[in-house]
């Protein structure tokens, strides 16, 4: 039996409200209002916050299972995302050859689409191809022998229908606009990362139907006086959701508050960027073709590059609060409701009527003590689901 969420206070809308959630088969049917006597199967959220299911738009791998080159593993990493109160989430390749982006982005997309309580965790919400299109001078921790110039032909089949979900490239390569058309055309959000395009060139991605930033900050343009690059264009701007690691390693603190500043939680996205070692420990770990050392709370190549994060997603909602100052409910939105928009995702995000039944309990210090996904707790070491 799909159980209630009763007695905690409830992030809707930006605000707090006091009552229950109430929940139809994978769907909230109401909110806010109280009810008289315990159910049978009830979620008890008493002394905690009611948010909305956490959404990361880049995720590597975790828990030893790197996406790129192991796709048929991606339920080990949604089954220990749900503990860091991530429901959705896009599973991210990396740069990697044409065959291989083909047949992971195929895995991956028959995982989701089988019956998703099955899964026993987060939702895919379809791939995230970060590159192969991106600048060479750019390319950070991917294989420069895998980037290449944006291709029309090589995009044409790539639609959200087939799992193909969003795509980071460089907007001022050679027919990148063209690719960016063909892409948003087949329903997949197109971001700008990896690049050194000015504001012209980010302004004419963006009239071409780019929606986004990959990590903000990180392999681009140093944002400068007379050269603002893809950061300074995004702060500048009024329309481009960033990606923004709020790890203390890929982004300065004081960084984090000037985009805090520029963004807000409607255009400021927190992702991890997690790569395989989440949920491991040091060691050597991949990122597709990339060899990477985790050392402490940081991942790098062998030549001293950040090759992503080893950051649970729930500790970026902390970082956040503690980096900014923000309260609880604008970091939520950063978490959960902003991706959710990027994503093109309606039905997730918002602990509304009519929203999938995808919810996060953090206690009295925001940690996660219970997730329910698509109205099935999947996360609960405190047992708070009683009675089912």
């Amino acid at each position: 039996m799909t159980p209630l969420v009763i007695g905690g206070m409830l992030h809707v809308d930006g605000s707090w409200v006091e009552g229950d959630v109430t929940i139809e088969g994978s769907t909230i049917s109401s909110v806010g209002v109280e009810r008289g006597s315990r159910p049978v199967g009830f979620l008890d959220a008493t002394g905690c916050s009611v948010l909305p299911g956490f959404v990361d738009l880049q995720v590597n791998g975790a828990v030893g299972v790197d996406l790129t080159s192991e796709p048929e593993r991606i339920g080990e990493v949604a089954a220990f995302l749900v503990q860091c109160g991530v429901t959705s989430f896009m599973p991210t390749l990396i740069s990697s050859a044409v065959s291989q982006i083909v047949a992971a982005v195929a895995v991956i997309n028959s995982w989701s689409r089988e019956d998703q309580p099955s899964h026993v965790g987060a939702r895919s919400l379809g791939v995230h191809l970060e590159g192969p299109f991106l600048n060479p001078a750019r390319a950070g921790a991917h294989p420069v022998n895998r980037l290449r110039q944006p291709s029309v032909a090589e995009v044409e089949e790539w639609r959200r229908d087939d799992g193909y979900a969003m795509v980071t490239l460089a907007p001022e390569l050679a027919h990148a606009l063209d690719v960016i058309e063909v892409l948003v055309a087949n329903d997949v959000a197109v971001c700008a990362g990896h690049s050194d395009a000015d504001p012209t060139e980010m302004n004419a991605a963006v009239a071409a139907g780019l929606r986004g930033v990959t990590h903000l900050f990180n392999a681009m343009t140093p944002m400068s006086a007379r050269a603002p690059g893809p950061a300074g264009a995004t702060l500048a701007g009024g329309t481009l959701i960033a990606g923004l690691i709020v790890d203390g390693v890929h982004v300065d603190p004081a960084m984090v508050r000037l985009a805090w500043q520029a963004l807000g939680p409607g255009r400021l996205a927190l992702v991890s960027d997690a790569i395989s070692a989440l949920g491991k420990g040091d060691g050597k770990y991949r990122v597709g073709d990339t060899h990477v050392i985790v050392e402490g709370n940081t991942a790098r190549t062998a030549d001293g590059t950040i090759a992503g994060s080893v950051l649970r997603f729930d500790d970026a909602v902390r970082n956040l609060i503690a980096f900014t100052g923000c309260e609880l409910a604008d970091a939520s939105r950063s978490a959960s409701t902003t991706p959710a928009r990027l994503a093109q995702r309606q039905d997730i995000g918002r602990i509304e009527p009519g929203c999938t039944a995808d919810i996060v309990l953090l206690d009295e210090n925001n940690r996660v003590v219970a997730t329910m996904v698509a109205g099935h707790v999947i996360f609960d070491p405190q047992q708070r689901c009683t009675g089912s």
